[in-house]
């Protein structure tokens, strides 16, 4: 299809709904709104930011929840030459403030009624500036106890597409499911995927986001053609396939990202044929790199090089991606390296940070991901997982520090540790504390503290107390050890 996308992600989305101004832009729940519609509420917004005073180029919160008016949220805020910072309304109180604060916003859309209005900050810091050009800035998880504002352009964003949809070959009759909040950059790649090639973009209900056999159903009535998921709920929904035997004959595309596919989970549902038109492709990303850095076909039988190893098939056209070792060399296929991406993807870096910008974007046309992978004779990648205590649990990027940071924030934890193990099929966090002399607090205490600190996904599954912690040889805490059976349960 043509491919000759405008500057801008809102310019290219007009233009198309210039071109396909009847067709259906967004779906879901029993209600369509059209090309020609949605351009003409996200101008009326756009319109509002502006006689409130927004300054082009700006960033802008964007608290409104899952559904059709975040998606006229992001349009209005881009139409008004601005980059939007979602702040997801159901993210507890501190964990908003610290957004808002952090990039100092002088303006919000938020939810009014059946509509969208602009809430305006009186007094207080300007506004943080940010890299012409900039689309927007979504948080990721910080190891020092604090999120960190990732800045992503339009030109990042663009050259994806450009870049993928020869791959998929998607088109104006393409169905892509919106599964994903804002907060999280696999929405980047359902939004637009839709939006700016005249497709139909069908929004996922909450009760359907987490419940696999309605989240089925949906695919089958909306005739999703590409569907987007993280493996851990992906495995739930192979699972529901099974018990239902729920036929999904349009589905075309189904998108694995945002942490280690399973191939078992992979070759069972090529077995059960529910979607005979179905290719399976595994996507490895990071929001740093604009969403997707690789992407292989899977059919469930690869034989990894490396026992653990997932196959990530090769860099996008877009990018290139190196494999070094611990002094930045250079290392041979079949060695163990670092993946430092480079190429049209690469994000302008972090919010504020310029040390952490500069130690993680050298030269500012590269990234360092600390994601450990290895190189096979044809080129193939092989992920081999995180460098440094960031880990992927249910396709969140997760810093274990930050969790450690808002449990130690307890008055009566005096250390902590997070861990990550495998439990069954999935990862949990564990956080083993030492508790300060006389002053006890349950696991329910400190579950509900870290909750009013930290978004859900972020909160450990078990609180497990210790006298003193493991160490190894080195003086370092075991964490294996930590993660032993015999542990003593808090």
């Amino acid at each position: 299809m043509d491919l000759r996308y405008a500057d801008t992600l809102h310019d290219t989305f007009t233009a198309t709904a210039r071109r396909h101004p009847d067709a259906i832009a967004l779906g879901g729940d029993g209600a369509t709104t059209s090309y020609a519609e949605l351009a003409a509420r996200a101008a009326r917004l756009t319109a509002r930011l502006r006689a409130a005073g927004v300054g082009a180029g700006e960033p802008v919160a964007l608290r409104v929840g899952r559904g059709p008016d975040a998606v006229v949220g992001i349009l209005g805020i881009l139409g008004a030459g601005c980059a939007y910072v979602p702040v997801d309304p159901a993210y507890p109180e501190a964990r908003q403030a610290f957004l808002l604060a952090d990039t100092a916003v002088r303006h919000s859309v938020t939810h009014h009624g059946a509509d969208l209005r602009v809430v305006t900050r009186d007094g207080g810091p300007p506004p943080r500036a940010l890299p012409p050009g900039t689309a927007y800035v979504i948080h990721t998880s910080g190891s020092t106890g604090q999120p960190k504002g990732v800045m992503v352009g339009h030109q990042q964003v663009l050259a994806l597409f450009a870049a993928c949809v020869p791959i998929f070959e998607v088109d104006d009759r393409d169905v892509w499911s919106v599964f994903h909040s804002t907060s999280f950059d696999f929405s980047v790649w359902e939004m637009w995927g839709a939006l700016l090639h005249g497709g139909r973009a069908v929004i996922v209900p909450e009760a359907a986001a987490y419940d696999p056999g309605r989240l089925l159903a949906l695919l089958d009535r909306e005739r999703v053609t590409v569907c987007s998921q993280v493996p851990t709920p992906f495995r739930y929904l192979v699972d529901a396939a099974r018990r239902q035997g729920t036929a999904l004959p349009a589905l075309r595309h189904l998108v694995l990202g945002g942490e280690p596919a399973d191939l078992a989970v992979v070759a069972d549902w090529r077995r059960q044929g529910h979607a005979p038109r179905c290719r399976v492709s595994n996507m490895y990303g990071i929001t740093e790199t604009t969403v997707h850095v690789t992407h292989t076909f899977l059919t469930g039988d690869e034989s990894p090089p490396l026992p653990g190893a997932t196959p990530i098939g090769r860099a996008l056209p877009h990018l290139a991606v190196e494999l070094v070792d611990e002094d930045r060399r250079p290392v041979p296929d079949g060695t163990p390296g670092e993946m430092v991406v480079h190429g049209a993807g690469v994000a302008y870096g972090y919010l504020g940070n310029p040390a952490l910008t500069a130690a993680r974007f050298p030269g500012g046309d590269r990234y360092r991901s600390g994601d450990w992978a290895v190189r096979a004779a044809d080129g193939t990648l092989y992920h081999l997982g995180r460098q440094d205590d960031q880990v992927q649990v249910r396709g969140y990027r997760v810093e274990l520090g930050e969790v450690a940071a808002a449990v130690r924030s307890h008055p009566a934890v005096n250390a902590c540790v997070v861990t990550a193990p495998s439990r069954g099929e999935a990862r949990i966090l564990v956080a083993h504390v030492q508790l300060a002399e006389g002053m006890p607090a349950s696991a329910a205490d400190l579950r509900a503290h870290t909750a009013a600190v930290l978004p859900a996904h972020l909160v450990p599954s078990r609180f497990l107390a210790h006298e003193t912690f493991p160490v190894t040889a080195s003086g370092k805490v075991d964490r294996a050890a930590l993660d032993a059976p015999a542990a003593a349960r808090h």
